[in-house]
């Protein structure tokens, strides 16, 4: 194959992807071999990839390409959930700029629109993944909507209710008026506004000269009040405890009652009680047997229990009823007023409490396994700090409103009678039988009974997603048994409480343990001013754009380079950047070594025997390192583990060290060697780079049809040599020293330079002396016992070098930079010395601080005797 001058992102990934489709590299079927299962949190079918998917899954693809090349049967199963609120809004909106209402059509037209709409966008982002080199079971794609992932909903819904933990009740709900439904506590989202408090008087019924005052931010709910509440223990109300106000504008009698719910030190005192519009007057009204009056429709206009405004939004009669409460003199005054108000996560419209009947799961029972497996770390969290987070929302768990006013989304399976009754059942036919049971009725047919108009919860799907992907309602199905539980789950924290706590609660409930053992919690995508990364703002670039143009592989090693687990990430479109000059590096190295020539006949230098002796050390050293990282978790200290050892180790040290001289050839024996380092690079390297590992892999040897690095295992470790990598390291920083001092000295690098060392108490080690020799151009070197006039030197540790410059330099100007640096370095140990004379600074300052002055200290004191040293020296 012949390898191209520059590297072709695009056209290598095109290729290669298709090649791994083709040989069904992704796909998985149970076997011998220890599985490694995956499921990915399934993307809404209403979304396109974003910088946040890219990160998820870039981090799944990671973790399934290595269990795969550990010789693992990786599973990753794709999928996409069909969010309920989120896509019934896309289809209503479609309809309404074709001019059509959703009321206007029957539930089935609806469901026709929006399966169509479905089809046609729903595999958007999957195929969008696969740019990116996602290497999942694409034959195992799942939604959540589709038939086996339905009969799970349904199965768990009944037997949910036969265990008597689902049940039907009147509740306080988190209402969408924009969505016109329910939702739970945790589809709110709560930003702080900037609002107005509004003081409104009451007057006391039978007094005309006699008011009370409350203060509330809603003036446009006082007409569903049913009582003003003040505090038992205060005073200044005593005296009209047990009398009647009238509301303002409507007249209507209601009681003043005393609760110690009432903060004395809000507002006035005096509290309005909306029993239907907010929870805590709910709670109120419930202990004082209040009646409830909601004057909202589910769109949020006013309804004909308010008697004012009817039919009229709720924001706007906010505005127009403080001008009727003043014009009636009623409104003491506005003052302005900062408070969190709740707002839909999904349409971003403002929450209204309301009583509404709805479908509930209890929860505190399902809670206890699932808290208890995290707290004992049978499910790990990386990072940990998210088990107390959990914890909290666990040990205060609320039952779980799981009905949704929707038709997009899977239909609750009740059927009621005639009579309001109602049986629960998988399908309409054993709802028939249990209602002919019921009703002693055999003759009762389908057509008596109807379905529950409502939908579940988006999220009562996909609590079920690791046992539903494998089909494991389903007891014929023996998949499961293989594949559950899972092993990794990457997700973001804010959907913790959402979809992870209750995925184990379901795991529990279900197959009896955890439905995965880790959960790597990524950050937040956000640019360098730390703000989200979103459309809206203008400040998120367009995944598939940063694709073309620095290639997925560049674009993975970005989205890596500033991604530790649980933080928050700051992308910056340099980091991807960075990730395409790495491919272009390794391709440059890769092309430079296959350009050598190579002669078999040729005895192996003694620096290239070293060298490959020193760098099998190192990649061992390495692998243990990414072993490490990976059982960690730290995905991000991995990848730049594997990114230093090829651009500083392997590149910028080995390849220089083997290098053979201008168009001499190599021997056959490093060649082979380099060569086979290269593979073991590439083999480490694949799960962070798919495409460009393969594309050199393939180079690399002749390769049969149907093999694929993907599927070669990763390199494993023998003994690392520490003394070796320690030793070597002296020897590079003496090289790094040569190379400097002929740069300060504007000395040619193809000059041969002779060394002389006189030995401190680490030692010096000879053996490395070929290495030295090549990568210095030293043409000898000498271990001395005594300082060597007349030339310049530095210190490696306690090792000092000495390299005569005799007729290579100007003796007066060199001495002249020497003094003028000796110097500088006098002034600087001056101002360390001040410091650490000064008792104060001493006494006062962290120990650390301190250490690092007298190590400043040492520093310069060693730097000035060399310095010294290097003058007499060249002064004879």
């Amino acid at each position: 194959m012949e390898i191209a001058s520059k590297y072709s992102p695009v056209e290598t990934e095109e290729k290669w992807y298709q090649y791994w489709m083709e040989q069904k590299f992704f796909q998985s079927v149970p076997d011998e071999r220890e599985p490694y299962t995956i499921v990915i949190p399934p993307p809404n079918v209403t979304g396109v990839l974003h910088m946040g998917h890219m990160l998820n899954n870039t981090i799944q693809d990671i973790l399934v390409r290595r269990a795969r090349m550990q010789g693992k049967n990786a599973c990753w199963v794709p999928g996409t959930d069909h969010a309920s609120i989120a896509t019934e809004a896309k289809v209503v909106n479609k309809l309404q700029e074709e001019g059509i209402s959703k009321q206007s059509l029957t539930r089935e037209d609806f469901l026709k629109h929006a399966w169509d709409w479905t089809n046609k966008h729903g595999g958007i982002i999957l195929e969008q993944l696969k740019k990116l080199g996602a290497s999942c079971d694409w034959d195992r794609t799942c939604f959540t909507m589709d038939e086996v992932r339905s009969q799970g909903v349904i199965k768990v819904f009944v037997d949910l209710y036969r265990k008597g933990l689902i049940y039907r009740g009147i509740r306080m709900v988190n209402w969408d008026p924009a969505a016109k439904t329910a939702l739970s506590d945790e589809e709110v989202i709560y930003r702080e506004e900037q609002s107005k408090l509004y003081y409104i008087r009451y007057q006391v019924e039978g007094e005309n000269d006699q008011y009370v005052t409350i203060a509330t931010t809603r003036p446009e709910t006082i007409l569903g009040d049913t009582a003003v509440c003040v505090n038992p223990n205060d005073e200044r109300f005593r005296h009209i405890v047990g009398k009647k106000v009238l509301v303002p504008l409507i007249g209507r009698a209601i009681p003043v009652i005393e609760d110690e719910y009432v903060d004395m030190e809000f507002g006035t005192g005096c509290l309005k009680i909306t029993p239907a519009h907010d929870i805590n007057d709910y709670e109120i009204g419930m202990r004082h047997n209040l009646e409830s009056i909601d004057i909202l429709n589910d769109d949020g206009t006013l309804n004909e229990a308010a008697q004012l405004f009817v039919g009229e939004d709720r924001f706007d009669v906010r505005e127009k009823i403080a001008v009727e409460l003043e014009k009636s003199g009623n409104l003491v005054k506005i003052e302005d007023y900062t408070n969190k108000v709740g707002f839909s996560e999904r349409t971003n419209a403002v929450i209204e409490p309301r009583l509404s009947t709805q479908w509930f799961l209890k929860m505190s029972d399902l809670a206890k396994p699932a808290l208890k497996a995290v707290m004992d770390d049978e499910v790990r969290f990386h990072p940990a700090k998210f088990k107390n987070l959990y914890r909290h929302w666990m040990e205060n768990v609320k039952d779980w409103c799981i009905s949704r006013q929707l038709w997009w989304g899977h239909r609750i399976p009740v059927y009621y009678l005639e009579d309001g009754s109602y049986v629960v059942a998988e399908t309409p036919e054993e709802a028939v039988e249990l209602a002919r049971e019921k009703t002693g009725n055999p003759s009762l047919t389908e057509k008596e009974l109807k379905q529950d108009e409502d939908v579940l919860d988006t999220w009562a799907s996909s609590w079920l997603w690791p046992i539903t992907v494998f089909d494991g309602f389903n007891p014929d199905n023996k998949e499961i048994d293989y594949y559950y539980p899972t092993n990794d789950l990457v997700t973001a924290p804010e959907i913790i409480f959402f979809w992870v706590a209750r995925m184990i609660m379901a795991g529990y409930e279900y197959r009896g343990t955890y439905p995965f053992k880790n959960v790597y919690f990524t950050g937040i995508v956000r640019d360098s001013q730390r703000r989200k990364m979103s459309k809206s703002l203008g400040n998120s670039p367009e995944p598939l754009e940063l694709i073309k143009k620095y290639g997925a592989d560049g674009v993975r090693m970005g989205m890596l380079l500033c991604s530790p687990a649980g933080n928050d990430i700051l992308f910056d479109e340099s980091l991807t950047e960075q990730g395409r000059n790495f491919s272009n590096k390794i391709w440059n190295a890769f092309r430079l070594v296959k350009t050598w020539k190579v002669d078999e006949t040729l005895e192996q230098p003694e620096s290239s025997v070293l060298a490959i002796e020193w760098f099998r050390n190192k990649l061992n050293q390495a692998i243990n390192t990414l072993d490490n990282h990976f059982e960690k978790y730290r995905i991000s200290d991995a990848l730049m583990e594997v990114y230093l050892l090829f651009r500083e180790e392997f590149s910028s040290w080995y390849l220089e060290m083997i290098k053979p001289g201008y168009q001499q050839p190599i021997d056959g024996k490093t060649y082979a060697d380099t060569l086979n380092f290269f593979d073991e690079l590439m083999r480490l390297m694949h799960p962070f780079m798919p495409f460009i590992t393969e594309e050199i892999w393939h180079h690399l040897a002749p390769r049969k049809e149907g093999e694929s690095i993907m599927i070669s295992l990763q390199p494993k470790a023998d003994k690392v040599d520490v003394a070796t990598l320690q030793q070597f390291e002296h020897v590079k920083e003496a090289i790094a020293a040569i190379r400097n001092l002929r740069q300060e000295k504007n000395l040619s690098p193809r000059e041969p330079l002779e060394v002389k060392i006189m030995v401190g108490k680490d030692g010096y080690f000879n053996r490395f002396d070929p290495v030295l020799k090549k990568m210095a151009n030293l043409e000898n070197i000498e271990e001395v016992k005594d300082k060597v006039e007349g030339a310049v030197s530095f210190l490696i540790k306690s090792s000092e070098y000495f390299i005569p410059l005799d007729g290579l330099i100007n003796t007066e100007e060199e001495i002249a930079k020497l003094e003028e640096e000796l110097k500088r370095m006098k002034d600087f140990l001056n101002g360390v010395m001040k410091k650490l004379s000064n008792e104060k600074f001493v006494a006062n300052a962290p120990a650390k601080v301190v250490d690092l002055e007298k190590k400043k200290k040492a520093d310069a004191e060693a730097k000035i005797e060399v310095l010294s040293q290097s003058i007499r020296n060249l002064k004879g």
